[in-house]
Formats: structure tokens, C-alpha cells, sequence
């Protein structure tokens, strides 16, 4: 067995490795993460004392990137939800579109949540308002609900600050603004075919009951929401200082004073911190509330995402051990050989990893580490790669996935409903995404 091959099979074994021990034997995300990342640096003969710093900076690196982000973005969904926020773009988006157009307000409304937030946490906060708003339409609530979601794991799956994408845009070096404007491109028709069209062919649709733990959203008076232009701004004002940032730096020297600066407010980190700030103005300070208070919020926020945020970090371990070891220019050799677009490949790789640890995130951070060195080896985008990696992170998952349960659990439905629903808009995600991506390679190289 060639060395090359023999590579490829130590991480399929690890990654089999880490699934049996999250689904077999119950054991804790971080710990499987960390016990198949130890294996697959074993088996690949990496040096006893390389190890433990290889570890460090797996979950170092993961954290220095994506951990303000992932907090900042928790804080500000919480933000948004007490201060009716959610309620008021909601509101005004299907008020502009109207009842004949609500799939697409509600595409509109997944998205722009999906990219403000982690999804568990924009899952949350729309389903109740979508439920309230199917109750006042008179429509059968899965209609509704299938167009959300389809834009907010597209959302969260496609655009920066979100982790997933984070990730692979440091990884691979790309330009975030290019990342949103191509982003953009494939995000609209993916979500139209997964959220609006795929429900013309989903049998018992309109007969799928809703249990008990979803309810409707508490609605509060329209004189205590903030208004719609600050409750939308707030949130997209992290990808507008990147795309301003990045549109600036064109256009300036790389050592001048006005490109470190633009470099310096474009950041994930500082837009992000920005947009804290913004919230805790205008969704609290500006609603009476005192600091004490917006502290609590906060502090709340950041307790419902903190075991989230290990597991991300925990999977920067496998990532690195696949740099460290070598492993990715291995695959790449490998798979060198097979006539098949790099996009492709990267894709499969994604969907692989993401089915079998049930975790978009880690699926996005692990492929960085494997697909990186196909963006020189294929002289290929690495724009377009992103979008590759992160709608292949973007895809059908099984039962042991928590974006799976969340959705079955919290409508009551059966495994068969749920594989019907939430798969197949994920799968169409997924597939769709990678077929618009491999339309724009035609023209971008």
C-alpha cells in the first residue's frame, strides 16, 4: 500500500474512530475529538514529543480566531431577541413581501439570522416567530418553516464571522469580501431550491403535526420595538465594515496608516466587538435597561454556547494533526491522480467528515487542514474553494446530529418527517451550492 493511500485510510479510521465513541459509547464531543486526533497522530508516526504541541496549537488557533466571534455572536442574538429586534424584522420584512411572497420574506429572514449568529441560536430565536406567523396566516407551519431554515444554515454555513467559514477563509487565505459577493451568488438560487421549490415534492407536508416544545412567540407592543432600520444594521454591520474594509484596502497603499486601519476595523474580532457595542446601545441602554441587566443577557448568552465553542476548538486538534503530519499534501497527491474538479473533491471531503462527526464546524475546520494544499497544487480560487468546503460542511446529516435532533426534537416530528424535511433541504443545500460553485470556476480561476 502506497504511502499516500495509507494516509488516506489512518484518517478514515480516525474519523470512524471518533463516530463510534460519539454514537456507540456516548462519550463527550471533546473527548472523542481529542482521543482520534491522538490515534490518527500515532498511526502517522508523528514524534512523541511533537504531539502535545501539536494539540496546543490545534486548539489555540481555533480559539484565537473564532472564539470572540462565536461569543460576540451569541450576545448579540441574545440582545436581539429581549429587545423584540427579531420580532421587528420579521414583522417588516413579511409586511413588505405580504402573504403570497412569505417563503421568500422568510429566506430572507433564515439568512440574515444565520449570519448574525450560531445557528442553534438563530434556530431559536425564528422558529417561535415563524410559528406565529404561519398561526396568523392560516398556513400549515412546515411550509414556513423549511424556507427558514434553509436560509439560515446557508447563512451560517456560507458567510463570515460564522465559524465554519471563518475558518476556512483564514485557512486558505481568501479575500471576505470576495467571499460575500460570490457567497451571495450561490446562496440565492441554493436557498430558493431548497427552501421554496424542494416543497412542492415532500409528500404529507401540510399534515405534519407540532408538538409541545415549540411555541409561539411572545409578541411585544410595536411601540417598544426598535426600529427596523437599527434592529437589521445592528446585525450585518460586521459583514459591512469587512466588505468596506476589503473594498478600501484596494485602494491604498499596504504600509500606509489607512490601509492598517481599514485592515484593523475589517477584522472579524473588532467588527464583531463593534457590533456588541452597537446592540448594547440601542437594544438596551436605548430601552431603559441598566448595565446590570444587559450584563445578565450577556452572561446568558455566553453559558448557552460555551460547550459549542469547546467542541469547535477541540476539532482545530484534528486539523492540525492532519497539517503537522503531513497528511493533507499526502491526500492531495492521492487524489491528484483521480480526473475529477479540485471543488469536487473538496466537497466530498467536507460532506464525508461533516455526515460522520455530525458538527458543520468541525467538518469546515477539519477539511481546511486536508483541502489547503490543493488551492497551489490546482492553481484554483481559493474563494471558490470556501464556498466548495462550506456548502459540503452544509449537508445531510443522521440522527447524531445535533442541527438533526434539534429540528426533530423541537417539532415533534418522526425521524421519517424530519429525514423528509430538514435532510432533503440540506442535501439541496448542499448539492445545489456545489453545482454554482463549479459553474463560477468556468469563469473565475
Amino acid at each position: 500500500m502506497s504511502v499516500d493511500l495509507l494516509a488516506l485510510l489512518w484518517v478514515l479510521v480516525g474519523i470512524g474512530l471518533l463516530v463510534w465513541m460519539i454514537v456507540g459509547l456516548k462519550i463527550h464531543n471533546i473527548l472523542a475529538l481529542l482521543i482520534s486526533g491522538l490515534f490518527i497522530a500515532f498511526a502517522e508516526g508523528m514524534r512523541i514529543d511533537k504531539v502535545v504541541t501539536t494539540i496546543q496549537e490545534g486548539v489555540g488557533g481555533v480559539l484565537s480566531t473564532l472564539a470572540l466571534i462565536v461569543i460576540f455572536g451569541a450576545i448579540i442574538g441574545k440582545l436581539m431577541t429581549e429587545s423584540g429586534a427579531s420580532q421587528q424584522i420579521a414583522d417588516t420584512i413579511v409586511a413588505k413581501f405580504g402573504i403570497n411572497k412569505l417563503p421568500f420574506a422568510l429566506l430572507i429572514i433564515g439568512t440574515i439570522f444565520g449570519m448574525a449568529m450560531f445557528y442553534e441560536v438563530a434556530f431559536l430565536i425564528t422558529v417561535p416567530l415563524v410559528i406565529s406567523i404561519a398561526k396568523e396566516a392560516k398556513i400549515p407551519y412546515m411550509r414556513l418553516i423549511i424556507p427558514t431554515i434553509a436560509g439560515a444554515t446557508m447563512g451560517h454555513s456560507i458567510f463570515p464571522p460564522q465559524p465554519g467559514p471563518m475558518a476556512l477563509v483564514t485557512t486558505f487565505h481568501a479575500d471576505i469580501a470576495q467571499v460575500y459577493i460570490l457567497g451571495l451568488i450561490v446562496i440565492i438560487p441554493t436557498i430558493i431550491c431548497s427552501g421554496v421549490l424542494i416543497r412542492r415534492f415532500i409528500p404529507g407536508l401540510d399534515a405534519m403535526p407540532l408538538g409541545n416544545v415549540m411555541k409561539p412567540a411572545p409578541r411585544k407592543p410595536a411601540e417598544e420595538l426598535p426600529s427596523f432600520g437599527i434592529s437589521i444594521l445592528v446585525p450585518l454591520l460586521p459583514a459591512i465594515l469587512m466588505i468596506i474594509s476589503s473594498i478600501t484596502k484596494l485602494f491604498l497603499p499596504e504600509k500606509s496608516l489607512g490601509y492598517e486601519f481599514a485592515s484593523f476595523l475589517g477584522s472579524a474580532e473588532i467588527s464583531m466587538l463593534l457590533a456588541v457595542i452597537a446592540a448594547m446601545i440601542f437594544f438596551g441602554y436605548r430601552r431603559h435597561q441598566t448595565g446590570a441587566q444587559i450584563t445578565a443577557q450577556m452572561t446568558s448568552a455566553i453559558e448557552g454556547i460555551s460547550n459549542v465553542l469547546l467542541v469547535i476548538a477541540a476539532g482545530g486538534i484534528m486539523k492540525q494533526v492532519i497539517i503537522d503530519a503531513g497528511i493533507g499534501d499526502k491526500i492531495v497527491s492521492l487524489v491528484g491522480q483521480i480526473p475529477v474538479s479540485p471543488f469536487i473533491l473538496a466537497w466530498l471531503i467536507t460532506v464525508l467528515i461533516r455526515i460522520l462527526t455530525g458538527q458543520g464546524a468541525v467538518a469546515a475546520i477539519t477539511a481546511a487542514g486536508i483541502v489547503a494544499p490543493m488551492i497551489s497544487a490546482f492553481n484554483v480560487s481559493p474563494v471558490l474553494m470556501v464556498l466548495a468546503c462550506a456548502c459540503g460542511s452544509n449537508t445531510i446529516t443522521l440522527m447524531y446530529d445535533g442541527g438533526f435532533l434539534l429540528f426533530q426534537q423541537s417539532f415533534g416530528i418522526s425521524l421519517k418527517d424530519t429525514f423528509k424535511t430538514w435532510g432533503a433541504l440540506e442535501l439541496t443545500n448542499s448539492v445545489v451550492g456545489l453545482i454554482v460553485v463549479l459553474i463560477l470556476s468556468i469563469f473565475i480561476h
